[in-house]
C-alpha cells in the first residue's frame, strides 16, 4: 500500500463542495471516480479542508490511499484525464508516510476572500468575487479586522450547523489589502468554524458601509444575530494548507 499527498485547485461554482454527497457532483466524488477510472481502486479521499458549495481551492492538500504503488506523476497524469474537463485538476502528487493524514497533521490553514468594490457590476470574474457596489471605510473595516485577531469565543461568527465542539479558536491572521476594485481579505489559524471566513467578512464588509457594528461587542454577545451577514461563497478561496514538516 502507498499514500498519496496531493494538491488540487478547483472551481465550486457548479459543486456541492467537498464533502460527497448524492446532492450533486462534488470535489470528493469527482476525485474518487477518477481515480476509480484510473486503478479500478475504490478509495477515499481526505481533505485539508471540507469547503462549502461554491467555495474554490487554489492549492487544497488531500491524501488517499492506493493497493497497488503507482508512480506519482503517472497518478497525476491518469487523475486529471480522467476528470475529463470537470472543474478539478490534480497539481501535484508525491507519496508521503503513512502517518500523514490531510486533516489531522495539518497545523495552519490559509483562506482568501475577494470583493469586487466599484459600482460596475461584475462580468469576467462573476462567481468568482463577491459584487459590493457601495464604496467601502478600508480604514474601519482594517481597524475591525485586528480585533478579530487572536484567541476568542467566535460563537457570534459560527454557523448554526456547525458541528465543532468549541466556538474558541485562535486567529492568526485578518489582514485586508487593497488592489484597485478589489479588497482581499486574507485569514489563517490552524482551524475555522463552519461559515467563519464568511460570517466575518460580512461583518467587516458592513462595517465598511457604515453599519453599527462593534467587534467587542459581537464577541460578548455569543449569538450569531448579533455579527453581520454571511458573505456568498463565490469570493472564498482555499489557499493552501501548513504542516509542520515537509513530507517524504
Amino acid at each position: 500500500m502507498a499514500r498519496y499527498k496531493i494538491n488540487i485547485e478547483y472551481d465550486g461554482t457548479d459543486l456541492i463542495g467537498w464533502q460527497e454527497n448524492a446532492q450533486g457532483p462534488s470535489v470528493q466524488s469527482l476525485l474518487q471516480d477518477a481515480i476509480f477510472q484510473f486503478c479500478s481502486e475504490k478509495v477515499e479521499v481526505y481533505s485539508a479542508g471540507r469547503t462549502d458549495a461554491g467555495v474554490h481551492a487554489i492549492s487544497m492538500v488531500a491524501h488517499f490511499d492506493l493497493d497497488k504503488e503507482q508512480d506519482c506523476e503517472t497518478v497525476k497524469r491518469a487523475i486529471n484525464f480522467y476528470l475529463n474537463n470537470k472543474p478539478v485538476a490534480v497539481l501535484s502528487c508525491e507519496k508521503v508516510s503513512d502517518d500523514f493524514h490531510a486533516r489531522f497533521s495539518c497545523i495552519q490553514r490559509h483562506y482568501r476572500y475577494i470583493v469586487l468594490n466599484r459600482d460596475t457590476p461584475v462580468v469576467l470574474e462573476k462567481n468568482r468575487v463577491w459584487w459590493v457596489p457601495q464604496k467601502l471605510d478600508i480604514d474601519a473595516m482594517k481597524n475591525a479586522a485586528a480585533k478579530l485577531v487572536g484567541k476568542h469565543d467566535f460563537t457570534s461568527f459560527r454557523a448554526a450547523e456547525c458541528q465543532a465542539k468549541s466556538p474558541i479558536k485562535t486567529l492568526d491572521v485578518c489582514n485586508i489589502v487593497q488592489n484597485g476594485d478589489k479588497i482581499i481579505f486574507e485569514f489563517a489559524a490552524r482551524s475555522f468554524l463552519h461559515h467563519q471566513v464568511r460570517n466575518m467578512v460580512g461583518t467587516l464588509v458592513e462595517i465598511g458601509m457604515g453599519k453599527d457594528l462593534d467587534i467587542d461587542k459581537i464577541f460578548e454577545a455569543k449569538n450569531r444575530s448579533a455579527a453581520g451577514i454571511n458573505a456568498p461563497a463565490c469570493g472564498l478561496y482555499f489557499v493552501n494548507a501548513d504542516y509542520a514538516t515537509d513530507v517524504d
